[in-house]
């Protein structure tokens, strides 16, 4: 007979979930309306995650930190999304941000930086993306050059979460112009550095209270230990983080999702039209059985893809994609109708639908846009 507790998530698991659930809803839920207005991080969200050793819990045991394996992470941010998108990322690009070095970094560059994201004394972020190249990361222009016993880095990142508010940066940068992806290199960048500078918060759709900013590096000088991998492999670092991290992201969009699903249920229980609930009009029924269906099978297609994110399975970029394309797509579709549920109150900032669905937005965006998940899912399909 077949095994089929596998379908069914461990007991740890599920107490993770109503741990961070408790935690969310009387601490991060209260800030996440505010947040989205101010457009200011939300440092109380931050303050009550780092107390329950939520704010970076995939960081190993010997580094200090909670040693979530991937499944129990992705429960993690599911949950805070579910509460506040912005406030997912700090967990989420906490794990962004150290992924490369937990794949490549020496030991004692893990040491000196891992320890204090566990701690919770620092964040770290994730420096890919530039203005003239998003999806095609290979076009960067940002030089690393070895003067001595440094390298010095000179140009522009763009699209970097938590930029100013995070202490730590993993940068990518070019250090053998003519063998293009193999000339890129990757390097831990402190905010402290002389000649790093941040750009103005950029004005977003959505994730209001997590700053997005562009980062400047001026003849920054970095001590040659701080190449996180050799020479010329930051680019293959950079493409297996995000095999990692879009599962992260399929999380924060199921999370968001959720959160739509739960209020717009409640709200058509309560509200009456026609002299009967709105729940009970069949056409609404049949709009929340395709919300839940949608998000039930975008949350299993994440838990999949963290199961092999955490065992290192060989078509986990085709699944990583999968979760990460599916689950956005899917809390798009389920946030615009939770808006459509509630009628003209759903347009209005007075309830929190609108919020999620701009919040939801993004997850088609950022660590790859679904059309190059798409184009990622193809070729690994197309593969002998």
């Amino acid at each position: 007979m077949p095994d089929f507790d596998v379908y069914q998530l461990p007991e740890d698991h599920e107490t993770i979930r109503a741990a961070v659930r408790e935690v969310c809803d009387a601490r991060v839920a209260p800030n996440a309306a505010e947040a989205d207005e101010s457009g200011e991080f939300p440092k109380a969200s931050y303050d009550a995650l780092r107390s329950s050793d939520f704010h970076a819990p995939h960081i190993p045991v010997e580094y200090g930190g909670a040693g979530a394996d991937a499944l129990a992470t992705a429960i993690v941010i599911e949950e805070v999304a579910r509460a506040c998108a912005s406030s997912s990322l700090i967990p989420a690009v906490n794990k962004l941000g150290t992924m490369p070095l937990i794949l490549a970094g020496s030991e004692s560059l893990k040491q000196r930086y891992l320890t204090p994201v566990a701690s919770g004394e620092a964040m770290f972020s994730y420096c890919l993306s530039e203005p003239e190249a998003g999806s095609d990361a290979v076009s960067m222009t940002t030089r690393a050059v070895r003067d001595g016993d440094y390298w010095v880095l000179n140009g522009v990142k763009r699209w970097i979460t938590n930029a100013g508010v995070s202490e730590y940066y993993t940068v990518f940068a070019v250090t053998d112009p003519a063998a293009r992806s193999r000339g890129i290199s990757a390097f831990v960048v402190e905010k402290s550095d002389e000649g790093v500078s941040f750009g103005a918060p950029e004005k977003k759709l959505g994730i209001k209270g997590s700053p997005t900013r562009e980062v400047y590096f001026d003849n920054v000088r970095i001590p040659l230990d701080r190449m996180i991998g050799d020479e010329g492999t930051g680019f293959a670092t950079a493409m297996k983080t995000l095999d990692h991290t879009r599962v992260t992201i399929a999380a924060q969009a199921v999370g968001i999702a959720q959160g739509a699903l739960d209020f717009a249920k409640g709200y058509v229980k309560e509200r009456k039209q026609f002299g009967k609930a709105v729940a009970d009009f069949q056409g609404i029924q049949f709009m929340l059985a395709d919300m839940g269906m949608k998000l039930e099978a975008a949350r299993q297609l994440t838990y999949v893809a963290a199961g092999k994110s955490e065992r290192g399975d060989a078509d986990l970029t085709y699944f990583g994609a999968a979760a990460k394309c599916f689950a956005s797509d899917a809390a798009m579709e389920i946030t615009t109708d939770a808006v459509q549920l509630l009628g003209g109150y759903g347009y209005t900032r007075d309830y929190p639908v609108e919020r999620m669905m701009r919040d939801a937005k993004i997850t088609q965006i950022y660590e790859g846009t679904n059309q190059v998940q798409r184009v990622v899912m193809a070729r690994q399909m197309l593969k002998d």
